[in-house]
């Protein structure tokens, strides 16, 4: 189970990929995945591109492994983005919020492995005619920015409809979660929340200790009637975003209550006001361990539950 087309695709030895987190996915955390054997991602989210830049050659300071680099192309910069990744030699892109079609052409011919996060058969279907070499199936169940499908139900169906490899993400923490993406067709697995409270994670204390100390009815989404719907715990700022949903408030309004409020849950440990993104998995995370650990556990899990140890 090992070894499957996304490992051979990626030159990893788990197929474990780490979500490229807005805030949490810095250098750190994608070194440590990467060196522990899966694939580390730096998110690039909205952050300047010379700070990507200085993100992706400080990772390669701490690993000598494949990792990639998340693209939100809602990002204005994103072009620069993408152009960095060619300049710096990073040959793995995966992309969010968008359609990468008009960089595709400039990473392939850079050898850049795309892989778009899709949430749909549709779209699925569309990044591959667009030449991505795998998908990210990313059901609701997923921390942040979510879709409309859960992942039990999504990853097959995206399954039957590529030729490419699929990777499962969505309420995949431990090891029976991998094992059941790989039941569904999928040929690997991508993780946020799981990922949150590594040790190598930067993330604020009191962010870790949040979702260490999360039930399964903990995560809540706001923004379903702004078509922009976002997955965290709940606390007072989530509290306050669904009464004003409730009585109409518009998009902007919204938007004002949320600016800034991500990295102030990330960086600052303002868990009451902030942002504590979190998919619904937060309640099977209990202990905070290294990446190594991390991966070593769920690939014993796995390999036992499927019987495999290839």
């Amino acid at each position: 189970m090992r070894k499957t087309r996304l490992t051979k695709l990626l030159g990893i030895e788990y197929p474990i990929i780490q979500g490229g987190m807005a805030w949490v996915a810095e250098y750190h955390l994608a070194a440590a995945v990467s060196n522990a054997g899966g694939l580390g991602l730096i998110g690039a989210a909205s952050a300047p591109p010379e700070t990507v830049r200085e993100q992706i050659r400080r990772c390669r300071e701490l690993t000598d492994k494949p990792f990639g680099v998340n693209v939100m192309l809602l990002n204005p910069n994103a072009e620069e983005v993408a152009g960095i990744v060619v300049e710096e030699g990073v040959k793995v892109v995966t992309t969010g919020a968008g359609n990468p079609g008009k960089f595709m052409r400039l990473w392939k011919e850079n050898g850049v492995k795309v892989i778009p996060v899709v949430a749909s058969v549709a779209m699925a279907k569309m990044m591959e005619r667009a030449g991505a070499d795998a998908v990210v199936a990313e059901g609701m169940e997923s921390g942040g920015h979510i879709g409309s499908i859960t992942t039990m139900a999504l990853v097959p169906q995206v399954v039957d409809a590529v030729a490419i490899p699929v990777i499962a993400a969505g309420g995949i923490g431990d090891g029976r979660g991998l094992a059941a993406a790989m039941m569904l067709g999928a040929e690997g697995v991508q993780m946020g929340t799981r990922f949150v409270v590594a040790k190598e994670s930067i993330v604020h204390p009191n962010y870790k200790e949040r979702l260490l100390r999360a039930s399964d009815i903990d995560s809540e989404v706001t923004g379903m009637s702004t078509g922009h719907p976002v997955r965290s715990l709940r606390n007072k700022m989530t509290k306050e975003y669904l009464r004003l949903e409730k009585e109409g408030a518009d998009f902007e309004e919204l938007e004002r209550l949320t600016l800034g409020s991500l990295r102030n849950a990330v960086i600052d440990g303002d868990v009451v006001n902030g942002t504590v993104m979190a998919g619904q998995i937060a309640g099977m995370v209990k202990k905070e361990l290294s990446c190594g650990e991390i991966i070593r556990e769920i690939m014993e899990q796995a390999e036992g539950l499927l019987g495999c140890t290839q």
